[in-house]
């Protein structure tokens, strides 16, 4: 995974099946449009677990930023201009991240990275792309440090890298999003809090327990679990004993499933709060046990209800993909349609051409996209976070997640 020094270029003749290699620098070969109709290859990475047991949402992610490079091409979005798509996965494991993260640098036609999913994968591949003025923008990573600096919990805000972007709203928002919901809305009053010791598990919770202690609400305990682990029975036991009327769990949907059956198992009656890691069909399908009443929260609004996301809906449909858009679906076509847009600025400014300099350049033009996306107005502001700040409360009816709120969160 070194950086290469000569670049193998395909082009693509987009008049018949023929394809051309050549061997040169970048500057003699991305030239645009050319006489002979072809067209310049830009390569977006896709880094997400597409195998282990978080493929169902990496799979939607891969298969949503596919869509936008087939869409881009199809209406000819940057003359001159062929995407194409470079996924790699990375199972959840920030090593493996990492590894990707050199790979796809390595790529001199890649200019742009939509990934990760975790925010722990994220954090070790933030640096490997800065190094290379890669843009990266992430369609669910929600830690707050990732963008804003590690004491943003202090007030200190600096982000990290400027080469960071995502569509995903911050757990600072999503914790705090579902404190309120318990407490207000659902009338909780002594929640028990788990967390699986990763960072978006534990980081969530710890924004969800300090907005519910404000709201006047009592932590009654406090325990975590481990990942890929089956027997949460301790926990269960320990959610049991201490009379709690709720229990937030920051974490994935594997082991959130299986907590929810487990303490369901000892007869505690009681919700199962999480965040958007376990807003998935695979949460439901995890527990043994009725499961319903279980709450998650996700960013953004259901899609299936934004007159935006329609076509967007219609359009994977018809892509004939076998696995479902999943809950991230509509961020990752925004995160690839971002870079896209980036892309058309930068090529557009250049007189039609891919500059040799289209890395650094593709970053600066996302810091100022802005449109109409899937999931609705897409820009970011100075830290590269979303501008886009709305939730959703989902609860588990009849096998199914439902939405029971939806809601623009101004902190």
């Amino acid at each position: 995974m070194r950086h290469r020094s000569l670049l193998v270029l395909t082009t693509v003749i987009t008049t018949g099946a023929l394809t051309l290699t050549a061997c040169g620098s970048r500057d003699a070969a991305k030239t645009g449009d050319k006489a002979d109709g072809s067209k310049t290859v830009v390569v977006i990475g896709v880094d997400a677990p597409l195998t282990g047991s978080l493929s169902a949402l990496g799979q939607g992610i891969k298969n949503s930023v596919d869509l936008a490079a087939k869409t881009a091409n199809k209406n000819n979005e940057v003359p001159g201009v062929e995407f194409k798509v470079e996924a790699l996965d990375d199972q959840a494991v920030p090593a493996s991240g990492q590894a990707n993260a050199t790979k796809l640098v390595g790529n001199k036609d890649v200019l742009g990275v939509v990934g990760p999913l975790n925010s722990g994968v994220a954090q070790q591949m933030q640096g490997v792309f800065a190094s290379a003025n890669l843009a990266q923008v992430s369609p669910a990573n929600t830690n707050p440090a990732l963008s804003q600096g590690d004491n943003w919990g202090k007030g200190e805000f600096k982000r990290p890298f400027k080469t960071y972007f995502r569509t995903a709203a911050t757990d600072v928002v999503q914790g705090k999003f579902a404190a309120q919901y318990l407490f207000k809305d659902a009338g909780k009053k002594k929640v028990f809090v788990v967390d699986d010791k990763q960072t978006y598990g534990a980081g969530l919770a710890g924004i969800f327990t300090e907005e519910f202690k404000k709201l006047g609400g009592e932590v009654v305990g406090t325990d975590h679990v481990t990942v890929k682990e089956t027997d949460f029975s301790s926990t269960a036991d320990k959610v049991k004993s201490s009379g709690a009327d709720s229990v937030y769990f920051g974490g994935q949907y594997p082991e959130g499933g299986l907590l929810s059956d487990q303490i369901k198992k000892t007869g505690a009656n009681i919700p199962l709060f999480g965040g958007d890691g376990i807003y998935d069909p695979a949460f439901i399908s995890a527990s043994a046990e009725a499961n319903d009443g279980d709450l998650a929260t996700s960013i953004g609004a259901p899609v299936e209800k934004l007159d935006t996301a329609k076509k967007f809906i219609e359009d994977y449909k018809a892509g004939g993909y076998k696995d479902p858009y999943a809950a991230y679906g509509g961020y990752s076509y925004d995160a690839g349609w971002a870079v896209i847009q980036a892309v058309k600025a930068v090529v557009a400014a250049n007189g039609g051409k891919v500059p040799t300099d289209a890395r650094a350049k593709v970053v600066e033009a996302l810091s100022k996209v802005s449109f109409d996306g899937v999931t609705g107005k897409v820009s970011f502001d100075e830290y590269g976070d979303t501008t886009n700040k709305q939730l959703t409360v989902y609860k588990v009816e009849g096998g199914k997640w439902i939405d029971v709120k939806s809601d623009t969160f101004n902190q």
